[in-house]
């Protein structure tokens, strides 16, 4: 027990359990071998007979012996419950098979002393039939013993187990299927690894907390168990072509904004906007996201073509310039641009930067908590184009729409 209880190490990366299954398998072929010499010696006794002297005192010795290994026995068998411990299980067999033995010695004494008390000859046999008996019995047990002591050994484990954990884990929201399942035992420590199919929409961070909750549903079923748990990223069965267009960007490292798909005469199209490094040449640029678009084509075959919008992306950090009057003139166009559009209820933390021969603007816009966000995306737009048509000299307009709600708080 003190060799298993040690933590895992560099040599033994899954600890040191398996030696006390090892141990437990030790102790049964200790028992299997003395019951088979035991078989041996009765059969010895049966051909060549001898006197056995009746005495008070061995029968006393016998009684006690009795009642000291019913008491380690079930002491024995409750921590081995508690633990799963299988050497303490085959501790707690070793115990109980010495009080079947020691009441097979004292039918043995009492059937030779009532047979030299009365003259019956065959009860001579009785002390060593008496131990063939008992002794048979232990085998028997002990090959129950010996054969869950291998199956550990072997890594195998109840079917039903592997089942309910199936089952717990595929009633996690979010989870495909259950690809892979594999479960071992040391000692009393099981390890369990499980491939997922996870849709492959999921962020990082949405793919850490399933597997958090697949991770406790396996606890229901082997608490403290040593779980780890593989996700593939897999297509689910309700993914739209938004979704799937989305997944092949993601899967080259970039993502798509103002997606949208047409049909025109029963053909589908795709319009996306994709921001590329902004040090980036045309040629290569091209070349991205020429393959990009054929990687869609094949991914999503109900689409017939793709154009794809190529937009730079920052690749260094803007430093703005402040000029205070020129800044004061771009905030009232635009607040002037939105009192002229109903929806637009006002805009604030407008912000106007400049880096290089650019400037940039940004702002908060309120509108009704109730708009749809197609009728959002509407009014920044209008908002945007009334804006540029007064500062044309602006490069880009940032719009954060926000509730009334919101506002409030």
């Amino acid at each position: 027990m003190q060799v298993s209880d040690r933590p895992a190490d560099e040599d033994h990366t899954y600890g040191h359990g398996k030696f006390e299954n090892f141990s437990s398998f030790g102790e049964v072929l200790l028992m299997a071998v003395s019951s088979c010499w035991i078989i041996w010696e009765a059969f010895q006794r049966m051909i060549h007979p001898v006197t056995i002297r009746n005495s008070v005192w061995p029968l006393l010795v016998v009684v006690t012996s009795i009642g000291v290994d019913y008491w380690r026995s079930g002491r024995l068998r409750v921590v081995a419950e508690k633990t799963g411990s299988t050497a303490l299980a085959t501790d707690a067999f070793h115990f109980a098979s010495d009080i079947w033995s020691s009441l097979a010695v004292l039918c043995g004494l009492g059937a030779t002393w009532a047979g030299a008390q009365f003259g019956i000859g065959l009860l001579r046999f009785a002390d060593p039939l008496a131990a063939v008996v008992v002794s048979l019995l232990i085998l028997r047990l002990t090959m129950r013993l010996g054969r869950e002591a291998v199956s550990v050994l072997l890594d195998e484990i109840p079917a039903e187990t592997r089942l309910r954990v199936i089952e717990d884990v595929t009633q996690v929201p979010g989870v495909l299927s259950v690809e892979q399942v594999r479960v071992r035992r040391a000692g009393a420590n099981y390890f369990a690894d499980l491939t997922l199919a996870l849709p492959r929409r999921f962020t990082f961070e949405h793919t850490g907390e399933l597997v958090r909750a697949a991770t406790d549903a396996v606890h229901r079923t082997l608490p403290e168990a040593d779980v780890v748990i593989h996700t593939m990223p897999r297509q689910a069965r309700a993914e739209s072509i938004f979704d799937r267009v989305r997944a092949v960007a993601a899967r080259n490292n970039v993502s798509v904004h103002e997606l949208s798909v047409q049909s025109h005469q029963g053909r589908l199209r795709v319009e996306q906007h994709l921001e590329l490094d902004e040090t980036l040449r045309l040629l290569d640029a091209h070349d991205f996201v020429c393959s990009l678009e054929s990687e869609i084509l094949r991914e999503v075959p109900e689409i017939d073509s793709v154009l794809t919008h190529i937009e730079s992306e920052p690749a260094t950090i803007e430093q703005p310039e402040e000029l205070v009057e020129e800044n004061r003139r771009i905030e009232e166009s635009l607040r002037t641009a939105a009192a002229a559009l109903p929806e637009i209820i006002d805009v604030h933390e407008i912000m106007v930067g400049r880096s290089t021969d650019h400037i940039h603007v940004s702002c908060h816009c309120t509108l009704p908590d109730d708009l749809t966000m197609q009728r959002v995306h509407t009014a920044i737009t209008a908002l945007e184009d009334r804006f540029k048509l007064d500062c044309p000299e602006v490069y880009r307009v940032t719009i954060h729409p926000e509730p009334v709600t919101d506002n409030l708080r």
